[in-house]
């Protein structure tokens, strides 16, 4: 996590100065995992206040001796109980004279933008979007670190997922599995809850497992990620457990060939959507153009969907440091669905694939 103290943490350094272009005198970060990326404070119910000059968390007596673990050196205010935390807040503003305070209109509800204006007298307030969350875009060491752990845990978790596999298992059981595999190897749990769809429910991007049995057909979807210190992995894969049909088999080479083409792509100051097209282009050539309805991939971090996206309309470079999922699909209803993902790390030289798990159809093969 970031390391705390203003004059210390470059987060804070680099958010300072676009706050400064923005006309804000200072910014109050509501949003709990900005908190966190910004202080390493791992906790939830509070605030930070980031001014050009110093910045201060709010939170609450529950969080105390967290905070001085997680955050040295870091000004704190902790509220009193039954004292409401934008009390806190709303006299440290006062304090520190600011005329133009920011917000983060996203996460902020409206109940809280009432409270908080109520008693900002002579105070503008003004939403300051979008700027912890383009800082996030780039990972540093530290983060990139993270994620490998991240995608360590769940490549560990699936190989015993792969060797493991029987046909009385169902859909429940894989992610139950999965999660316990990652926790018990040290991390915080998964990414998300892990996809599992035999045969025609691979069909379903976002299916919910059930209690269908992986013996109700010859193909079973399992998507999934782990969750190391906050920081997220993401994989796909497709296991073969029988004879695989003529047409299923012609599915997964193409979108085999659409992932490679797309990733060959990925280096810093290429578009965005230049890379969807790669994939998308040789989804359509096979036919299928119409069955890949979803975008190519997207950032993970602090977040299991965080910027940037590769889309098809988004006309964006890429830079050194993003990393990002490249997951192709088609998706055939009553028939079934291929998707093949992997998290990819934009080098000064190009691209490095960060996850290992072998993704060729032989490989794919799985012995009940």
């Amino acid at each position: 996590m970031a390391t705390t103290g203003s004059k210390s943490n470059p987060r804070i350094t680099k958010l300072r100065r676009l706050l400064k272009l923005s006309g804000a005198d200072a910014l109050l970060v509501t949003n709990f995992t900005n908190v966190t990326y910004l202080t390493g404070f791992t906790g939830d119910d509070s605030y930070l206040l980031v001014t050009p000059k110093n910045e201060i968390l709010f939170s609450d007596p529950r969080y105390s001796e967290q905070l001085e673990t997680e955050c040295p050196g870091l000004e704190l205010e902790i509220r009193q109980p039954g004292v409401p935390i934008l009390s806190t807040v709303h006299k440290a503003i006062a304090k520190a004279k600011i005329k133009t305070l920011g917000i983060e209109s996203p996460s902020m509800t409206v109940e809280l933008f009432h409270k908080l204006c109520a008693k900002l007298d002579n105070v503008k307030v003004q939403p300051v979007d979008g700027f912890i969350e383009q800082l996030r875009e780039i990972k540093d060491k530290q983060e990139i670190a993270l994620t490998r752990e991240a995608i360590a845990l769940a490549e560990k978790a699936f190989a015993v997922v792969k060797a493991g596999l029987r046909g009385d298992q169902t859909e429940k059981e894989i992610q139950a599995i999965i999660a316990y595999e990652i926790q018990r190897n040290g991390g915080r749990g998964t990414s998300f809850p892990t996809l599992v769809g035999v045969g025609p429910r691979a069909a379903l991007p976002h299916v919910t497992p059930g209690m269908t049995k992986i013996e109700a057909d010859n193909f079973v979807l399992i998507d999934w990620g782990a969750d190391y210190k906050f920081y997220k992995s993401d994989l796909t894969r497709v296991l073969f457990t029988g004879k695989a049909p003529a047409k299923m088999k012609k599915m997964y080479d193409v979108c085999l060939k659409a992932q490679l083409a797309a990733i060959d792509q990925i280096k810093p100051g290429a578009i965005m959507k230049d890379v969807d097209h790669a994939a998308r282009s040789v989804i359509a050539k096979a036919g299928w153009g119409k069955n890949f309805g979803h975008g190519l991939g997207h950032g993970i971090g602090l977040d299991i969907h965080e910027a940037p996206r590769l889309g098809s309309n988004v006309d964006r470079p890429l830079e050194v440091g993003m990393i990002v999922t490249v997951e192709p699909g088609i998706y055939i209803p009553g028939f079934g669905g291929v998707r093949i993902e992997d998290d990819i790390l934009v080098t000064k030289d190009g691209h490095e694939v960060m996850t290992s798990v072998p993704k060729s159809f032989e490989e794919m093969q799985v012995t009940l």
